[in-house]
């Protein structure tokens, strides 16, 4: 599976998206909570793009003391000519408050079609053209971005990088092209006006952990599907140590396992170094098993160039691979223990249904 994921990955993301018949006004929502490292990066990102419709840029916090306010301002001062709005809004909707920031922001837009992306995304140039091409397709109602990492932030960003590029990546890639996968990721959701009233707006999803799960979920129930362009957006990795890391791994993992709990269990294969390294643990390290791990570790490796190649980056080095392995399978053990994640600095515990509420 790790073979075929990395031989397929150029192939999916090498292809060219399409150019979009019009070019239509565009509000872009960003939900913003502290200002961490590279975040006046990725919104200067969204200043430069190569699209000569109208777009609006809504960015919003809860508090006018919020770091982030800072960082909008001096992006308003940089850029003068654009349309970029702060609203300070603490009103509360739901328990997920980030959603509660997007309710709040979505009040201020102005335009028809509606693109958000959480805080530490960056994009390319081309990246508004691709989506509102992908969304104007036929039968869209969502477009959502596959995503790589960007740790530039120290040793455990990198890693944390590292997991996005060739763990999440390459299974999302194949996962997509063999049908197994309908993903709809906080990187980008981009819909109209009237898809997000069909759906109930973000008012319906307030409640929810996985909200662009849920708004994936939704779009697909009114007979429309979520696109993925082959187009990448970055996710600034910010963790500075290795709490925050694993903190930040379990949350998302046990997301994932409340989502899908048969998918999540049956991701177990995918971790085949660490797996191969207890087989040889147990069989006394003999010289099959010992054959065994250095293959494994041989494809992982490979893996990692073909990705490198494909996204024209490079996460983290590759003999860093074995030790990204492990603590990847220690924390997909950690998301069984329990239903409660940290997220924000908050402790909350998740239902079946994955709504959040206090523990």
């Amino acid at each position: 599976l790790t073979a075929l994921a990395g031989a397929w990955a150029p192939r999916f993301l090498v292809r060219s998206p399409p150019a979009p018949a019009a070019f239509p006004a565009v509000s872009l929502l960003k939900p913003l909570h502290g200002a961490p490292h590279g975040l006046a990066e990725a919104l200067e990102t969204f200043c430069r793009q190569d699209y000569p419709g109208q777009a609006q840029i809504v960015l919003g916090v809860a508090e006018g003391g919020d770091p982030a306010a800072v960082v909008v301002r001096d992006l308003q001062a940089r850029h003068p000519e654009m349309d970029i709005r702060l609203v300070v809004d603490g009103r509360r909707h739901g328990a997920n408050r980030k959603v509660s920031n997007l309710i709040n922001l979505a009040r201020e837009a102005q335009h028809e079609i509606l693109i958000l992306s959480d805080a530490d995304i960056a994009v390319t140039p081309a990246y508004l053209s691709a989506v509102v091409a992908a969304l104007d397709a036929p039968g869209v109602g969502a477009v959502s971005c596959l995503y790589v990492g960007r740790g530039k932030a120290g040793a455990w960003s990198r890693l944390s990088a590292m997991g996005t590029d060739y763990e999440f990546l390459p299974n999302a890639i194949l996962g997509i092209a063999l049908g197994l996968a309908r993903p709809c990721f906080g990187s980008t959701i981009a819909l109209t006006r009237e898809t997000l009233g069909r759906i109930g707006g973000f008012e319906a999803v307030a409640d929810y952990l996985a909200d662009d799960y849920e708004i994936g979920r939704a779009v697909r129930r009114l007979g429309l599907c979520v696109a993925i362009p082959p187009v990448l957006v970055a996710h600034l990795c910010h963790e500075s140590s290795a709490a925050e890391l694993i903190e930040h791994e379990i949350r998302w993992a046990r997301t994932v396992r409340l989502i899908d709990p048969a998918g999540h269990a049956g991701s177990l294969i995918t971790y085949a170094f660490p797996l191969a390294l207890l087989a040889g643990a147990l069989t006394g390290f003999t010289p099959a098993a010992l054959g065994l791990i250095f293959t494994i570790l041989v494809v992982r490796i490979g893996v990692k160039f073909r990705i490198d190649a494909a996204t024209g980056g490079g996460a983290g080095p590759w003999w860093l691979i074995p030790p990204r392995d492990v603590l990847s399978f220690c924390v997909f053990l950690a998301s069984f223990a329990g239903r409660s994640v940290t997220w924000r600095g908050r402790r909350f515990r998740v239902s079946r249904d994955g709504v959040l509420a206090d523990p």
